[in-house]
């Protein structure tokens, strides 16, 4: 059993009602925060961007697909990658379910990667998803977005990351996003809203938040290191709606 301090009911609910205090502190700071975001100013989008898609080569606009708003999921699969990246992987399983949710309030959600189409599929079959994932190989998309880099970027020391220049050792020549657009359904014009890089999406990631409330926590060495492709786990039980009672 975890070294945990053992208490009576009544000690509990006083620790427990001190951490609730600081729960809504940070619940009241989320929404000052949110609305911060909302507020940051707009850049208008003066280069055309082309994207291979399923249904063709396409500009950044039909990746809205009749809706105002998208979001760009910046995920880790270059043209070289066999595989996606396990972390983008990771948040990518959380995704599918939020779609129907996202389309009624006018947002789309896309997945961008600068690995070529084919492989792209390749690896969304193997996974299962059936979000949109589109190819920004050949484009300058990534680069623009601050999330690919060049060999000579990363021999040079730094790379611009997270709106700074970041240690290369800690880089690689693809690394994660989120990026969010809006279009202007009278004049088709397009906005850059939003950006948020390194450990920014997380809250994207449900199964955290549901660890940040089990008993051991994330149970975490370094960021994440638990975490494999969902069908990399060698060692889970079989899931099941009933167990045995344990004497």
């Amino acid at each position: 059993m975890p070294d945990h301090a053992v208490v009576s009911r009544e000690e509990w609910l006083k620790a427990r009602r001190a951490l609730l205090a600081r729960e809504k502190e940070e619940t009241h700071l989320r929404d000052a925060v949110n609305a911060e975001r909302l507020a940051l100013p707009w850049v208008k989008l003066d280069k055309e961007y082309r994207f291979d898609t399923p249904e063709g080569t396409k500009s950044l606009g039909y990746l809205f697909a009749g809706r105002t708003q998208l979001i760009v999921y910046h995920f880790m699969l270059g043209p070289d990658w066999e595989a996606g990246c396990p972390g983008c992987s990771f948040l990518a399983d959380h995704l599918d379910g939020t779609l129907p949710h996202l389309n009624h309030h006018d947002v789309t959600l896309v997945a961008v990667s600068r690995a070529p189409l084919a492989k792209i599929q390749t690896y969304k079959d193997r996974m299962g998803w059936h979000f949109p994932w589109v190819s920004s190989h050949g484009s300058d998309f990534n680069r623009d977005y601050h999330v690919s880099f060049t060999r000579e970027e990363l021999a040079s020391g730094t790379v611009f990351y997270n709106f700074a220049e970041t240690p290369a050792e800690n880089a690689n020549d693809e690394l994660p996003g989120l990026s969010a657009f809006y279009r202007d359904p009278d004049t088709g014009e397009i906005f850059h809203t939003y950006s948020s890089y390194a450990r920014g999406p997380e809250e994207l990631i449900g199964t955290l938040m549901i660890l940040d409330r089990a008993p051991k926590g994330r149970n975490e060495g370094h960021t994440m290191d638990f975490v494999r492709r969902h069908d990399e786990y060698r060692d889970a039980p079989a899931a099941s709606c009933c167990h045995k009672e344990v004497a």
